[in-house]
């Protein structure tokens, strides 16, 4: 990875500091119900506030498409910011039609409002890039889950402005980094989820970059099928079967082992709880449903990690809001755990519903990191270059 610009390359006292946040957070009757993503960058807001800075803040919420949609304000997000940092936050109105005046001291911590009020935002417009850099005299960025996104309030004003990671960002790319780029060998990648026509790119990248890759869930079907097993009524892209047997083959000459379930948790209804029993791959039922790896997969599974020092997770491996398929996702993740708090496994895990998984197994405070970011972290794993991180380098 190219060398990146953080905080420790910045004097930031007396500067108006102008910081790129995640506060796409969820609200139910105006108040913020989970501050996961408001947390994780209170560091990096205390540590401005402690060295002499003013901060202005900018965020997205939702998509209000360049118009003024009040029910999509940041005016809710306030308070709950407010009491994580344990510092006034000042939020500040403006439709962004015209240059808002602020005139900001040090120890001040001011909000802005919903950047996706300008219509220029999402467009990189040059002309709101500009208007947002003039609230300050340094950018700084701590929006991983964001920097995929070449937007004006990402991207734009890092050109015009001199720029830095936040210290959430900066924890992210070292992150990253260490797991992707210069991992401690044998690397092994975990991919589930329900389609494989969703993580074709990120599939064909990791093959080349680690040593085996599970695919789990709903994918794995599709690449049983086009191995020539029967699937039952298991939800299955019988159309890639083409491509599945071209990433197979792919991966045995870059060297990359495939590891595919051996037996299956299936049952006859989709539903939390329905009669299910443990087949193997090669006897599955004509009207049953794949919902689960069974425990002989999930046994593959945790003799492979043992032979890995790095683990990459990204999705679940069967329908694991629902009891009992969530089974070979817990004990996955539980095992995985174990292993990196016994300082045998380096692991880093990311996307929405990962992270959901995770904090199911009760096991996301052990992992090595958690990514929060969803589409960023996908294309990062993917090999791709997220603008809002190439700002950053050291040019």
């Amino acid at each position: 990875m190219a060398a990146f610009r953080t905080l420790d390359d910045v004097n930031v006292s007396g500067k108006r500091v102008v910081i790129r946040l995640d506060l796409n957070v969820p609200i139910a009757d105006g108040v913020v119900t989970d501050t996961t993503r408001i947390d994780r960058v209170v560091p990096t807001l205390k540590e401005l506030l402690s060295k002499g800075a003013a901060v202005i803040i900018l965020a997205h919420f939702d998509r209000p498409k360049g118009k003024v949609v009040p029910e999509m304000s940041l005016k809710p997000v306030a308070p709950a910011l407010e009491k994580a940092l344990g510092h006034k936050v000042h939020f500040h109105f403006t439709d962004w039609q015209s240059a808002p005046h602020i005139h900001a001291k040090p120890g001040d911590v001011i909000l802005m409002e919903n950047t996706r009020y300008h219509a220029g935002e999402e467009k990189n417009d040059q002309g709101f890039a500009k208007m947002l850099s003039g609230l300050g005299d340094i950018f700084v960025n701590d929006a991983f889950s964001a920097a995929h996104r070449a937007h004006s309030s990402t991207e734009g004003i890092a050109h015009i402005i001199p720029a830095y990671a936040g210290r959430a960002m900066e924890a992210e790319l070292k992150a990253l980094g260490a797991a992707l780029e210069t991992p401690k060998r044998p690397v092994i990648a975990i991919v589930g989820g329900a389609k494989v026509s969703s993580k074709l790119d990120l599939l064909s990248n990791l093959m080349k970059k680690v040593e085996a890759l599970v695919i789990g869930g709903a994918m794995a079907n599709t690449f049983l099928f086009a191995k020539g097993n029967q699937v039952g009524k298991s939800l299955v892209e019988k159309d890639l079967a083409d491509t599945a047997r071209k990433i197979m083959a792919e991966a045995e000459a870059a060297n990359c082992a495939i590891i595919l379930p051996v037996d299956a948790i299936v049952a006859h209804e989709f539903k939390a709880h329905a009669p299910s029993h443990d087949y193997g791959v090669d006897g599955i039922p004509s009207d049953g449903m794949m919902l689960d790896v069974g425990p002989m997969s999930v046994d593959l599974i945790k003799a492979a990690i043992d032979n890995a020092h790095t683990l990459l997770w990204n999705g679940p491996f069967g329908a694991f809001e629902m009891q009992p398929f969530d089974a070979a996702t817990v004990a996955v993740a539980q095992y995985a755990a174990a292993r990196t708090k016994a300082g045998k496994l380096v692991t880093v895990a990311g996307g929405g519903d990962t992270v959901s998984a995770l904090n199911h197994a009760g096991v996301a405070d052990d992992f090595t990191y958690i990514s929060t970011a969803g589409g960023a972290f996908l294309e990062w794993l993917e090999g791709k270059d997220l603008p809002g991180v190439a700002a950053l380098f050291v040019k």
